[in-house]
């Protein structure tokens, strides 16, 4: 659940905090308040673009910062975390914020780690499920009904093991394709593919060779200068009368006498010796280090051949020689199989055969489930769109196979194509049917005009899939528009039904649909040093019937009754 929101100089809101209830909490005020501010917090919280132009009048930059208690989420949030780079959760709190500057500086935290916008939209996806005044119009698509459909029958893990045998078979189209070219385009390709194996396999590359050739190179090339440094510290070392040794040997003929005179000098004699046994094994090294530099011009051709090739290598075919080697792979399991394409297409062509049975045996299996659970969908929907208002109303839902539905726009071969091709969602395309009247047809819900009954057709399905949805917080900004009466009672208790299961976040005008909330929130405009603020404030009993008043049209003792005996 949605726990704490704070919002910081965004519109009309300095400092805003709001401690949020489980179950169903309500947001009332007067037009123009700001309760639209909160939603579009959550927005940007959750991952939507920033306006810049919403910043706080005289502020340089604004901020959202969003606690959820993720104890009961079902989604694999730790491990995407952990996948992500990203700070655990304690104690079951996820704390996401997002900030943005008047500059155009963007930056987004999750537990204090920071992240990127998609990886914020897609934890969002997992917490809230908003729906604004047309977020309804996404039950017009038949996609969206799909899987509204095997929400309700609980078929995701049937839908996706049949995408999974889609997704294959699209893979071996893909093969089909790249082996079915005219001949001059087959014999052009086997030609750029064996040239291009036979450049690669004949530099008989090593992953890590490149470093040790390069440093050869760097040796060989400065050859010359290395011997010419290295003699001269062997010089200075022991080769000429003036040599370190030989002054060390004068040294140690003093410090020796100098022991004689005083046994206490011992240590120095000691000292003395180590350092001339450090200065010989410098002279060993620097000896055998000068031997193995070589002067070889033919060696440093050599060289600067391999480098070149391998340089070469690069530039065609990969960043590393590595990436190298992998393209030699790739091409030498292409030409094989452009070189054995008639024994590769009837392969494939097999494997087509054998998983146009297995799409077709889940499909239908599918399908028939579909089938089966329609029948209670419809039903159910249609009992709570009659507590909605709809007293004789019928739900329900068309399915067909893919592509046999006719359109006026659509030729012959194009509805030939599509039923060719299954998608991975299944056989089958459904649409979602309504008849709000008595004796009238069911239509699909896309003709419909009245958004109010829309809302209510959202609202029914959505008490419908409370137990089957996953996302813990549903948030309806304004989605009661257009009902009243007993309708708005009955949308109130709808939302109360639904956060029984999950949080649920109403900003509402309707005295009816606030009422049966658990937590009732106003939003008013204060001025404040000359400046206009909008401030949230969660409300007492007394406070609720003033505020229900205030909604029913006023403080008489006539609406003081009435709000009172609705939260009765």
């Amino acid at each position: 659940m949605l726990a704490t929101l704070r919002i910081k100089n965004l519109a009309l809101v300095t400092d805003l905090t709001l401690e949020l209830q489980s179950g169903c909490n309500v947001i009332t005020g007067e037009t123009g308040a700001g309760k639209s501010i909160i939603i579009g917090a959550l927005n940007l919280v959750l991952g939507e673009r920033a306006d810049r132009s919403l910043i706080r009048s005289g502020e340089d930059r604004c901020s959202v910062e969003a606690v959820f208690d993720v104890k009961k989420l079902r989604a694999p949030l730790k491990s995407f975390l952990e996948e992500n780079g990203i700070e655990s959760c304690e104690d079951n709190q996820l704390v996401l914020k997002r900030t943005f500057s008047a500059a155009g500086t963007n930056r987004q935290f999750i537990n204090g780690s920071p992240t990127t916008l998609n990886v914020l939209a897609t934890i969002g996806e997992w917490l809230v499920d908003m729906h604004g005044p047309h977020d309804h119009q996404s039950l017009l698509n038949p996609a969206k009904q799909l899987l509204i459909l095997d929400a309700f029958g609980k078929l995701e893990k049937e839908r996706e093991a049949f995408g999974e045998l889609v997704r294959r078979r699209s893979g071996l189209e893909n093969e089909k394709s790249s082996l079915i070219v005219d001949e001059k385009t087959y014999a052009q390709q086997l030609d750029l593919l064996r040239f291009q194996v036979q450049e690669i396999s004949t530099a008989r590359l090593q992953p890590d060779e490149e470093q040790s050739v390069t440093e050869e190179f760097n040796r060989a090339s400065n050859a010359a200068k290395l011997l010419q440094l290295s003699q001269t510290v062997l010089d200075a070392l022991s080769e000429n009368e003036n040599s370190l040794l030989t002054q060390a040997g004068v040294i140690g003929r003093t410090l020796a006498e100098l022991q004689r005179v005083d046994s206490g000098a011992a240590n120095l004699v000691e000292l003395h010796s180590q350092s001339v046994g450090s200065l010989r094994e410098l002279q060993m090294e620097l000896s055998r280090y000068a031997e193995k530099v070589d002067v070889d011009p033919s060696r440093l051709a050599e060289l600067e051949e391999r480098l070149d090739l391998i340089h070469s290598l690069k530039r065609k075919y990969g960043a590393s020689l590595a990436d190298v080697i992998a393209f030699g792979d790739g091409a030498k399991k292409k030409l094989q199989a452009l070189e054995s394409r008639d024994a590769e297409l009837v392969r494939i062509n097999s494997q087509l055969e054998k998983l146009d049975l297995e799409i077709s045996k889940a499909g239908q299996k599918l399908s028939a489930a579909r089938k089966k659970i329609i029948p209670q969908l419809s039903k159910a929907v249609s009992k709570q769109l009659e507590d909605l208002g709809f007293k004789q109303s019928k739900f329900d839902v068309a399915i067909s196979e893919v592509g046999s539905s006719r359109r006026d726009d659509q030729t012959a071969d194009e509805r030939t194509a599509r039923r060719a091709v299954p998608t991975t969602t299944g056989l089958d395309e459904i649409e979602f049917q309504f008849a709000p009247n008595p004796g009238e047809p069911a239509k699909p819900l896309r003709a419909i005009a009245s958004s109010g009954e829309m809302a209510r057709v959202m609202l029914a399905l959505k008490t419908v899939l409370a137990a089957e949805d996953e996302i813990p917080v549903l948030i309806f900004d304004e989605v009661d528009a257009n009902v009243g009466g007993e309708t708005a009672n009955a949308v109130g208790e709808k939302m109360k039904q639904i956060a029984a299961k999950r949080q649920v976040l109403c900003i509402t005008h309707l005295p009816r649909v606030a009422a049966p909330a658990d937590a009732h929130y106003v939003v008013t405009k204060q001025i404040k040093n000359g400046r206009t603020i909008s401030e949230i404030n969660l409300l007492g009993k007394k406070e609720r019937v003033t505020e229900l008043s205030r909604m029913l049209g006023g403080q008489s003792d006539v609406t003081r009754k009435h709000a009172e005996a609705l939260l009765k």
